[in-house]
């Protein structure tokens, strides 16, 4: 009975002791991925008020939390940055989905996995001596980078006016910034600008000639998009990557002098009534869970063969996938962040 009590003491000396080693590993793990976190780039197009739910994961130590050290580089252009993500130079791209469309029709493989805008956010603003839409015609019209949802959406404001892209000389100039500045200058004729930029052309007196943000219209506007070779690899990563992103929006909604405050900090705009009108925006346009809709989608493929091209493939799965957004509701990640910030 003595050697039993014995063997059984020794064997939960054993026990403990491997717990405890389990725990010097484990806090060892957890010190070193404090340590030393994964860099994850991400290129934006602009910085516009749909990446301030990024912004907001940073700012409350979302992606430290996960391990995670974001590092956002400003493309200048949805399509240059879809370029430069299916070139395997950045990890993911805030991006629309006609970016995704285009890029895979030249042969590429991306794939949105979330979206941060369901509807058109662009207003068709006009230089200061366009007086009508017959003084648009021959005109240089301004977009971020062809291919971009600048470039598509130009076409839509176009046709509302009764023109075709034939109509006007399509220029790249990069950032809101830069096309309202043009516009101001009397370089360009006409441009597509978004919130922020937009309001800060309204306060300047630009005038909008088309105002596509109002109309609402189903567009996967702006998203985050990866490699899907990527994505099969390295779907761990972009899960804890989701889960701050997402987890920066609910606090965006909660939070709304913190998230002002990092929306006038990050686009560089003093001016409240602008960073107000901005956030207001944000609030309308930001998709729940950052779940992407199957109407935007199918119109942003629509309108390719509006212009005459025929895509190798119109099948929407092509372009998205949803399943990490999926695994996410299922596992109640979702639910957890309406009990901590509340129902959105």
């Amino acid at each position: 009975m003595f050697q039993t009590t014995q063997s059984c003491l020794a064997h939960r000396r054993a026990l403990r002791l491997i717990a405890f080693l389990a725990a010097l590993l484990l806090l060892g793990w957890e010190a070193s991925a404090a340590a030393d976190p994964v860099v994850f780039q991400l290129g934006i197009s602009d910085p516009v008020n749909t990446v301030l739910p990024l912004w907001m994961a940073d700012s409350g130590g979302f992606y430290r939390d996960r391990g995670l050290k974001l590092e956002i580089i400003n493309m200048n252009g949805g399509s240059r940055g879809a370029r430069e993500l299916q070139a395997g130079n950045i990890d993911a791209m805030h991006v629309g989905l006609s970016s995704v469309v285009r890029s895979n029709e030249a042969g590429g493989d991306l794939r949105l996995i979330a979206s941060l805008s369901n509807v058109i956010r662009f207003t068709f603003f006009s230089a200061p001596e366009v007086k009508s839409t017959s003084d648009l015609k021959g005109g240089v019209v301004g977009v971020s980078s062809f291919g971009s949802e600048s470039d598509a959406t130009v076409t839509l404001a176009l046709k509302e006016l009764g023109l075709t892209r034939q109509d006007v000389v399509l220029q790249e100039l990069g950032g809101g910034k830069e096309r309202l500045a043009a516009l101001k200058s009397g370089s360009i004729k006409a441009s597509a600008i978004n919130e922020p930029i937009a309001s800060m052309a309204r306060e300047q007196g630009i005038k909008a000639m088309v105002d596509l943000a109002a109309e609402r219209i189903p567009w996967l506007f702006s998203g985050i998009v990866v490699r899907k070779p990527y994505l099969d690899s390295h779907r761990e990563l972009l899960t804890r990557f989701l889960k701050a992103m997402i987890e920066g929006s609910y606090l965006a909604f909660s939070d709304e002098k913190g998230a002002k405050e990092v929306l006038a900090r990050e686009t560089k705009i003093t001016d409240p009534k602008i960073i107000d009108i901005s956030y207001d925006d944000f609030k309308q346009q930001t998709p729940p869970d950052a779940e992407p809709t199957r109407a935007g989608a199918e119109n942003v493929i629509a309108q390719f063969a509006a212009v005459g091209i025929v895509l190798k493939s119109t099948n929407v799965d092509d372009y998205i996938d949803t399943s990490i957004l999926d695994g996410l509701k299922k596992d109640g990640f979702i639910a957890a962040l309406e009990r901590k910030y509340g129902k959105r």
